[in-house]
């Protein structure tokens, strides 16, 4: 096997890893992702993460995965990108998928091992906000930004207020790092990631595929396809935030019932990985293809499609403006308001779903610790929270 291949596969197997013990939603995602790559991988380091981390919140759909597919970008390329997506997308796809032939199989007992991936989540968010305040908050301003953005989002939770705390945390930095970004821009001879017109191109496929969403709609074969890119398109923050408007569109269009619609939204919540994958089971349960699980796979794709597209075409310009000294200024607030973003994000809903009893808050703390001082591994905490929830 060529040796490009193997760095191919070698990707997708880490990526179908964290695919299949990434629990906890979004927000938890991104504390698997520092995990594996910033720490244990070395693949780029804090800033360079929460970098991109900033950029995926201003590209609509889910930001996790979209920041798995930039990280796996910058380590290989487009095809590593690509096996990056398909290896941290495919299990809870599938299961979806599954999930969709087998309504209501689930049974009661399910509850309280999900209420045990809740608590994971609560240790393994709470690692990444500590982990990444210590690294992008060292100093009273950018503690202040970020104390800042986290009020604000957490008495105002919508997903465009979480846009425009990052762009006033950017113009704080800007006006209070300058002199420091000066001084810490270098010669950074990144890479070009794409050609100009490959970025190009995947802005005008963007816009081309949005029209045409709109002129599917009243098309029953396609709707479907059609409500999923929109949503894809046109909605920021990710899986819980992207249910309203799926809602509407596919219960209020007649594609799934109401009933069949909420079950698998629910099932969703218990699975490993991106919570777009919701999208594979209202592909597959709409039955508009045959057979069905076609149905699935291009609403997946649908729903992931323009952020992907939107993200190949930005990244690239990304990394070119970021060695502009008020760039690195801003980043500096913009970092600073990230963390901030996670700490309110982590007290609600992280921590308001997953701590309901002091023994929720007991094992939630010893997995914390589990992680923060002896490096445990993450999917060691996770089986382990499971299992509680059913012991206790």
């Amino acid at each position: 096997m060529a040796p490009a291949l193997v760095s191919l596969f070698r990707i997708f197997c880490i990526y179908l890893r964290l695919g299949c013990i990434s629990f906890g939603g979004p927000v938890a995602h991104l504390g698997y992702f520092k995990e594996t790559f910033v720490t244990k991988h070395k693949w780029l380091d804090e800033n360079r993460y929460a970098e991109l981390l900033g950029l995926c919140q201003f590209v609509p759909g889910p930001s996790s995965s979209q920041l798995g597919f930039a990280i796996g970008w910058q380590r290989g390329g487009l095809p590593a990108a690509c096996a990056a997506w398909l290896g941290f997308t495919l299990p809870s796809a599938l299961l979806m998928i599954g999930f969709a032939y087998g309504l209501f199989v689930i049974g009661d007992r399910a509850d309280q091992f999900i209420d045990g991936l809740l608590i994971a989540a609560v240790a393994v968010v709470a690692n990444a906000v500590l982990g990444l305040g210590n690294k992008l908050c060292p100093d009273l301003p950018r503690l202040a930004i970020a104390a800042v953005s986290a009020i604000i989002v957490f008495l105002f939770p919508n997903s465009y207020m979480q846009i425009a705390v990052i762009l006033l945390g950017a113009l704080s930095g800007m006006a209070l790092f300058r002199q420091q970004a000066k001084t810490s821009v270098g010669t950074d001879q990144t890479r070009a990631l794409a050609s100009r017109r490959t970025t190009t191109t995947a802005l005008v496929l963007y816009t081309i595929c949005l029209g045409l969403s709109f002129w599917m709609n009243t098309q029953d074969t396609t709707a479907v396809f059609a409500h999923h890119y929109r949503a894809g398109a046109l909605v920021f923050g990710g899986g819980h935030v992207v249910l309203p408007l799926l809602n509407d569109s596919i219960v209020t269009g007649g594609l799934l019932s109401e009933d069949d619609f909420l079950s698998g939204y629910s099932a969703a919540q218990a699975l490993p990985g991106p919570l777009f994958t919701f999208s594979a089971f209202v592909g597959t349960a709409a039955r508009t293809t045959t057979p069905f699980w076609l149905g699935g796979v291009g609403a997946l794709l649908a729903i992931f499609l323009p952020g992907m597209l939107l993200l190949v075409g930005i990244l690239p310009s990304w990394n070119k403006l970021r060695q502009k000294a008020a760039a690195q200024a801003g980043l500096l607030g913009a970092n600073a308001a990230v963390v901030g973003l996670l700490l309110a994000v982590f007290i609600n809903p992280v921590w308001s779903h997953g701590i309901s009893t002091w023994s929720d808050f007991a094992i939630a703390t010893a997995a914390f610790f589990a992680l923060y001082r002896f490096h445990a591994p993450a999917w060691l905490i996770v089986l382990a929270c499971g299992c509680s929830g059913w012991l206790l």
